[in-house]
């Protein structure tokens, strides 16, 4: 029934029956506190820098503890990720806190891919949560989600301008994570340096069209707190485990042969606004920015890239069972166009194939024939070779029973002639 024929129905006297007594759903909030309170929480950081600028100490100084973590050399052949992950309690909430370190960013002298590796992490993240809600049985209220929360950038304190990789990097991240740049390091350089170069960074990020995270202001009960802070970005902070006895309190500075820095004092550094917007104020919008935004957007992309959309050619709503199965059904005449292509190549291939192997046989039966051939030849020539030789052989034989024959013949003579000159002596 519509709204407007419930209203008439009021209007002419329907009778409204009031609640009587206490019902109940406004216990509705507490019940989704203690819920979420029992499951736990869990915020994915990652720590983009170079090496150096204090992204450790950063972490240990925003919550309060000593991570275990090795530190990083300058000698990496390239960037790498190293996630840790902790289980953290406060009062009686639960907090699975991830860091993620980029280690050995910056620190190669071709720094042109140094951004990759780090988009890949995330688009990883990304892509693992999709597939269990691809799942047909899906566990995501035990699902550990490893998507990045909140992208810490560290900038080093040069108080000149952004360096050629801060802008690359920032911009190739800013549609898969929530950026909040901060100056590293910042009791590096003087008051007056540091503001000019907080508007000089500002500056350069909007003229190349960096989306940086900003702090909510929809909500009225944050809505001033976040606007104050947006203006303060970037944050120059200051990192220290160590605390030193100032008056009468123990507090996390930095001592100097010159003076100490606070790193919980406002005039100092921004620390505590970095600490009270990330954490105590922002931490839940932070998730929320990354799965309605940044995975939403990887996930429009991804299923877009399959063939998956909202609409059909005639801008009609389309069911994701009619999506499959024209999909399945433009995948299997791929498939089929696919195999007789196939089928084809492999047809002429054998065609190809018997033809080589026709004129490799006809080449073989002509070489055989030439061989054949000059075989004959050559027997020939033996065999007239032969017959001369034996014409030479009976020749010289003919010759040597000649020669015998004279021979004998002269020697019978040569007898009859001694045997008369015998005689004559006698005589």
């Amino acid at each position: 029934m519509a709204a407007t024929d419930i209203a008439r129905q009021v209007g002419e006297g329907c009778r409204t029956v009031p609640l009587a007594g206490h019902v109940g759903f406004d216990s509705l909030p507490d019940q989704l506190v203690n819920k979420s309170v029992s499951q736990g929480f869990c915020f994915n950081i990652l720590c983009v820098g170079e090496t150096g600028l204090g992204k450790s100490t950063l972490m240990d100084t925003l919550f309060n503890t000593k991570f275990e973590g090795e530190p990083a050399t300058h000698t990496q052949p390239g960037v790498q990720l190293r996630s840790s992950t902790y289980d953290l309690q406060e009062s009686n909430v639960g907090l699975k806190l991830t860091i993620v370190s980029t280690v050995g960013f910056g620190d190669q002298i071709n720094k042109e891919d140094s951004y990759k590796p780090i988009v890949e992490f995330i688009d990883a993240q990304f892509e693992a949560y999709l597939q269990e809600e691809l799942k047909i049985r899906r566990v995501l209220h035990t699902y550990h989600d490893s998507r990045i929360h909140a992208c810490l950038y560290f900038i080093a304190p040069t108080g000149h301008s952004l360096k050629s990789l801060d802008l690359v990097t920032m911009k190739k991240l800013d549609s898969k994570v929530n950026i909040i740049p901060i100056i590293a390091k910042s009791d590096a350089i003087s008051k007056s340096e540091l503001t000019k170069f907080k508007i000089k960074i500002t500056s350069e990020l909007v003229s190349n069209g960096v989306q940086i995270y900003q702090f909510p202001t929809d909500d009225e009960s944050v809505a001033e707190i976040n606007g104050t802070m947006n203006a303060h970005l970037p944050f120059a902070v200051i990192g220290s485990t160590e605390e030193l006895k100032i008056g009468n309190k123990m507090m996390k500075a930095r001592q100097y042969p010159w003076g100490t820095v606070q790193v919980e004092n406002e005039a100092h550094c921004d620390f505590v606004k970095l600490r009270e917007m990330l954490i105590r104020v922002n931490m839940e919008d932070l998730r929320e920015q990354t799965h309605s935004r940044h995975y939403e957007l990887y996930r429009r992309c991804k299923l877009e890239e399959m063939g998956f959309k909202d609409t059909d050619p005639d801008s009609k709503p389309f069911s994701l069972q009619e999506t499959y199965e024209a999909k399945r059904n433009e995948f299997l005449g791929e498939l089929q166009k696919k195999e007789e292509e196939m089928r084809q190549m492999f047809v002429q291939r054998v065609k190809e194939k018997e033809a080589e192997l026709k004129e490799a046989e006809k080449e073989l039966h002509e070489k055989f024939d030439r061989l054949k051939k000059l075989h004959q030849d050559e027997k020939k020539k033996l065999e007239d070779k032969k017959k001369s030789l034996d014409d030479e052989v009976n020749a010289f034989k003919q010759r040597k029973t000649a020669a015998e024959l004279l021979q004998s013949q002269g020697s019978q003579a040569g007898g009859s002639q001694t045997l008369k000159r015998d005689k004559e002596k006698k005589n």
